[in-house]
């Protein structure tokens, strides 16, 4: 209709012309198509569609401002499969779910790689009008697989994982957690026949003791699956960790007394051989070693010094030490005490010993108590004047005999006064010669 109507057109514009240009023609048409009104969209729509590999697909064609068209589906070999509500294709995978005049809802089951491509929906308008629904098959990898370069790992090297997840379309991403803390891998993507992937991830990471039975996890993520994980469990050997423990005494160590230290080793594996020594000496002769423990009799001074404890296994050796520091026998200081004519008393005062580790730095005792000391010397004086009070008393009620330088002739003189006058001096000296007592 166009190309008649600028035929007429042209014929119009140049009556006198025997022929138009070909180049005239063009020019006209392209201005005559500018100017000519766009047909109404009818507004057909549809949605791309990703499905798990055996899942069902639904496709949806949709049409808003219908005019009683008619709706159609096609696959991606442009065959029909369903026409309206009919379908032609025998495959009967293909099941109509809704028919409308707005609406063509086909559902595909059991779905392959094979099924992944365009669908079209096509209304005949005029002109027609197509949309295209895009169908993505998901394939989900095999379960992961973990792989250590060794089994069992040194504190402080370094172990290797490899974590592979197989088979996949798209290709997976893995992510690594040793126990609640996340590592960062090296992802490396293989493409396999048919679009389908091969994804490996390495991981690498130095291990510490307190690794030992962590569990390490590879999490694989994809569109078609969740949760899908592998995990390992961390075995780490170590040297032992020594520690030297007294048994008994339980205060300081004193002359005379018995002695027994335990060495507790713990490592991975668990240690086989632990050995005593003293450190620049030999061990007193009659010390006695019972598998982790020293038993030492009768302690004196020349046991004093250094003892260590090794422990060994495959890894590595350790020891720990003992400063041992022995002290003189405890003993107890009786305080004198005086007796009164009735009651004897006798009063002993036993000073507290002080306590102490003998280990490294804590070899001195510990300071007397200061307070109690001054109670026990107040307590001391309180009795002591108490004492000397009654003995005051007592000598003040008990008086003694007491001679006097008497005038001679006295004792044959009638009376008191007729003996000074007797008295040698006469009685000139007789008020010099008398005596009182107070």
């Amino acid at each position: 209709l166009i190309h008649a109507d600028l035929k007429k057109q042209v014929h119009h514009l140049s009556p006198n012309s025997a022929a138009v240009s070909p180049h005239s023609y063009l020019r006209l048409l392209c201005v005559c198509l500018c100017l000519c009104p766009a047909v109404q969209s009818q507004n057909l729509v549809t949605d791309n569609v990703a499905v798990v590999e055996g899942e069902v697909a639904v496709i949806s064609c949709r049409v808003k401002n219908n005019d009683d068209s008619v709706i159609q589906l096609l696959n991606p070999n442009r065959q029909t499969i369903y026409f309206r509500d009919v379908r032609p294709l025998k495959d009967a995978r293909f099941q109509l779910v809704n028919f409308s005049d707005n609406e063509l809802r086909v559902s595909l089951s059991n779905v392959t790689l094979s099924d992944e491509g365009r669908y079209v929906c096509q209304l005949y308008t005029d002109p027609p009008q197509e949309a295209y629904a895009d169908i993505t098959v998901l394939i989900p990898p095999g379960n992961p697989i973990i792989e250590s370069r060794e089994g069992q790992v040194i504190e402080g090297n370094e172990t290797e994982m490899t974590c592979t997840a197989m088979g996949s379309k798209p290709a997976a991403t893995i992510r690594w957690m040793k126990g609640d803390k996340e590592l960062q891998g090296k992802s490396k993507v293989e493409e396999m026949y048919d679009t389908m992937f091969t994804v490996t991830s390495q991981l690498t990471f130095t291990v510490t003791k307190e690794d030992d039975g962590v569990p390490v996890v590879c999490i694989v993520d994809h569109p078609a699956v969740k949760d899908v994980q592998a995990q390992t469990y961390l075995v780490v050997h170590y040297k032992p960790e020594v520690k030297i423990v007294v048994e008994f005494p339980d205060g300081l160590p004193r002359e005379g007394q018995n002695m027994e230290l335990s060495c507790q080793a713990k490592g991975k594996p668990h240690p086989q051989q632990i050995n005593w020594v003293k450190v620049d000496d030999d061990l007193p002769s009659h010390a006695l070693i019972t598998g982790p423990d020293l038993y030492i009799e009768n302690l004196n001074k020349t046991y004093n010094g250094t003892y260590r404890c090794f422990a060994a296994n495959s890894v590595g050796e350790s020891y720990d030490d003992y400063i041992l520091y022995v002290y003189d026998a405890p003993t107890t200081t009786p305080i004198p005490t005086t007796a009164t004519t009735t009651t004897p008393t006798t009063t002993t005062i036993s000073l507290p010993e002080a306590t102490a580790d003998s280990r490294a730095g804590e070899g001195a005792p510990r300071a007397v108590d200061h307070a109690v000391i001054g109670g026990v010397v107040a307590v001391v004086v309180f009795a002591m004047l108490c004492l000397l009070i009654i003995l005051g008393r007592y000598f003040a009620r008990h008086k003694g005999t007491y001679f006097t330088h008497e005038a001679k002739g006295a004792d044959d003189a009638a009376d008191a006064d007729t003996a000074i006058i007797n008295a040698e001096g006469g009685h000139n000296n007789s008020d010099e010669k008398k005596e009182y007592y107070i």
